[in-house]
């Protein structure tokens, strides 16, 4: 999306889609196969592709990532009178989708270092959670930023109780822990394809699982929930969530170049990096973890030890039609869901103060990436 006030080629996007030559070769194909109506031999190839870079053998692609989760939390059985643990620091599709099965999102807060669910303050959730008899029928976790929750720490305390992980991976496609896939952690996880993601399919998602059952509901449920006969024949309520074949095409463009793309993201965090190392009070929102797949930058900025906030940067690189954005608002200060319980720390509410979104998409070239760099090194050296 472009700034209010400039041309789209005067900006300096966040993450603009990163198209070249193979998509459209993918997605002219697609179109003279004469598959442009949803199902189509492209959505087949595209759901193996993206399982197998899962690590899971299941995928069903969707319209959106938001309808992915929905259906990832439909298929572990949450419904009115449920409560579903959602992270307060994400966008608000991840709490949404709980509201949508009938289920109460009921928030907990983040660890400082990464903006990933804190896994000490869940297992005090829970713990509380079971002694008050709460129907607990999920924890979602979020990737944020592209970097995988500490699934080392939060699957063991989510099995104590019997709660199942759904995962909200949309920002994480191509990111690892602890040797294992984004999107291989939980019952169920789900990856985005908008348009500012690591890779997209213009909108689109996908749900994968290593459960069957699950996946096989989903696809019903996912195109219209009409029954095998040859009239159109309907038991349940479902919804039109499948994805196009032609989309599609374009997806499998995107991943075959996902690589490619997830290390110009690098490359551009590493420029970060090197800009920031000697500020004191500034740091990297997730430290430098070789496994995420910096899909989005974020500099934490300590106005005590700075003398400068991070809005007061944004401004700066707004002046030069440089495209920044505040950290995410949490969910539990979004109007939407006042007066939900939440589990806090602070931490979360610190991170939107104090944290800043920087531009970081593979489609920058070096001119861009050096006009942003430039804006920056003029920003800190009017304030030593």
């Amino acid at each position: 999306m472009a700034l209010a006030g400039t041309e789209h080629d005067q900006a300096v996007l966040l993450s603009a889609p990163d198209i070249g030559e193979l998509e459209q070769e993918y997605v002219l194909a697609a179109l003279r196969s004469g598959w442009v109506a949803p199902a189509g031999p492209d959505l087949d190839h595209f759901e193996r592709e993206i399982a197998r870079r899962a690590g899971v053998p299941h995928a069903v692609a969707v319209n959106s990532g938001t309808a992915a989760l929905h259906l990832a939390l439909e298929g572990v059985g949450a419904g009115p009178g449920d409560v579903v643990v959602v992270p307060t620091l994400t966008f608000a599709a991840t709490a949404n989708a709980v509201l949508y099965t009938g289920a109460t999102p009921v928030f907990a807060d983040c660890d400082r270092a990464t903006g990933n669910l804190d896994p000490e303050l869940l297992a005090g959730l829970l713990a509380d959670l079971d002694a008050e008899g709460a129907r607990v029928r999920a924890v979602t976790t979020v990737d944020l930023y592209g970097t995988c929750a500490d699934y080392s720490r939060i699957l063991p305390v989510c099995e104590r109780y019997g709660v199942p992980v759904v995962e909200d991976a949309a920002e994480s496609l191509g990111a690892a822990h602890a040797g294992r896939p984004a999107g291989s952690f939980g019952r169920a996880a789900a990856f985005s394809f908008n348009g500012n993601k690591i890779m997209t399919t213009s909108g689109g998602g996908m749900l994968v699982t290593a459960d069957s059952g699950l996946a096989d509901r989903a696809r019903y449920l996912a195109g219209q929930a009409r029954l095998p006969a040859e009239h159109y024949e309907h038991a349940e309520v479902g919804y039109n969530y499948r994805l196009s074949n032609v989309l599609a095409a374009l997806g499998r463009a995107q991943l075959a170049r996902l690589d490619a793309m997830m290390r110009r993201r690098r490359a551009v965090r590493d420029g970060y990096a090197e800009i920031f190392a000697p500020v004191d009070g500034v740091r990297l929102l997730g430290g430098d973890d070789p496994a995420g797949n910096c899909w989005l930058t974020v500099i934490v900025a300590d106005p005590d030890r700075t003398g400068w906030r991070a809005r007061d940067l944004a401004a700066h690189l707004r002046a030069g039609e440089v495209e920044t954005r505040p950290v995410f608002k949490p969910m539990h200060r979004q109007p939407l869901f006042a007066g939900a319980r939440s589990w806090l720390s602070g931490a979360a509410d610190a991170l939107f103060t104090n944290g800043l979104v920087l531009p970081s998409g593979s489609a920058l070239d070096r001119s861009q990436v050096d006009r942003v760099l430039d804006g920056i090194t003029g920003f800190l050296a009017g304030r030593r």
